[in-house]
């Protein structure tokens, strides 16, 4: 386990200053695809139809870079808001996909999942087609984003329609992703109880444990400012991977950072873990 830890008084520097390095802009010129739809079908819908709206993506290429990793991006919003953006990670020289998907009360559960999937199987299917590598593909997202690309990234249900499945993708990187059933998702099937109260279904990622998944980064806040429960489910997913078997596994626990802050924390990682993930490959 990695663990950051920070005297809580600088709290507030050190959001301050992760943010404003990051916020520095990238050497590189930049290619921007926007409002991809990543069903065919769905660009033939009218233009004031839910789905044809929502189900879009758009895509940063470097420029200047040949066979590039590339980085699925997944918004937060507890699946009920949000919109698709690009995560502050420009000028590193990876491409950026960012999703956007059904949310609920609109639909209900899967949908959101299946359109996390069909996004993901399109960017394994044409990311070459923009000079990227299908084979260094990973997905992230922050929060219900982050959710999403553990479900996508780890139940092979949801790729395997396209003819994909998880170990075909790079890595995944959840930031502050719930690994228990989303409470939102619990809402839908009717749970009453307690949004808190840790459910593990179908609908949750850790109840898709294995060791034949692919490089796995699990980034989360300090438990005791975190969303409730977030980092000792991330902590508990890292620990069962590690305890079946599972060899490429990276927990961060970042002191200092709650769920909203701990977006700025992982743009430091993120680019590491994927140089890391893809020199250990070759």
């Amino acid at each position: 386990m990695c663990m950051l830890t920070l005297p809580r008084r600088f709290q507030h520097l050190l959001v301050f200053f992760i943010a404003m390095l990051w916020a520095l802009p990238g050497q590189a010129a930049e290619q921007v695809e926007k409002g991809i739809h990543y069903r065919e079908s769905d660009a033939l819908l009218a233009q004031d139809d839910y789905r044809y709206q929502q189900c879009q993506l758009d895509l940063y290429i470097p420029e200047g870079e040949t066979d590039f990793a590339t980085l699925i991006w997944f918004h937060g919003g507890g699946l009920t808001s949000g919109k698709r953006h690009f995560p502050n990670l420009k000028g590193k020289g990876i491409a950026l996909v960012a999703v956007g998907y059904r949310l609920s009360p609109q639909v209900d559960v899967p949908a959101f999942i299946e359109d996390a999937a069909a996004a993901t199987a399109w960017v394994l299917e044409n990311i070459s087609d923009f000079g990227g590598d299908s084979s260094k593909v990973f997905i992230s997202g922050h929060s219900a984003g982050g959710y999403l690309a553990a479900m996508v990234g780890m139940d092979p249900r949801w790729l395997e329609p396209y003819g994909y499945a998880p170990i075909d993708l790079a890595g995944l990187i959840p930031v502050s992703g719930q690994m228990s059933t989303h409470f939102r998702v619990k809402r839908l099937r009717g749970d009453k109880g307690e949004a808190q109260r840790v459910v593990v279904d179908e609908y949750a990622p850790m109840t898709y444990a294995s060791k034949h998944l692919p490089p796995i980064c699990l980034i989360v806040g300090d438990r005791e400012i975190e969303w409730p429960s977030r980092t000792v489910e991330n902590e508990l997913l890292a620990s069962s991977l590690r305890n079946i078997g599972h060899e490429q596994v990276e927990f961060y626990e970042m002191g200092g950072l709650n769920h909203g802050t701990i977006v700025q924390g992982a743009y430091i990682i993120i680019p590491s873990f994927i140089e890391r993930t893809l020199k250990a490959r070759e």
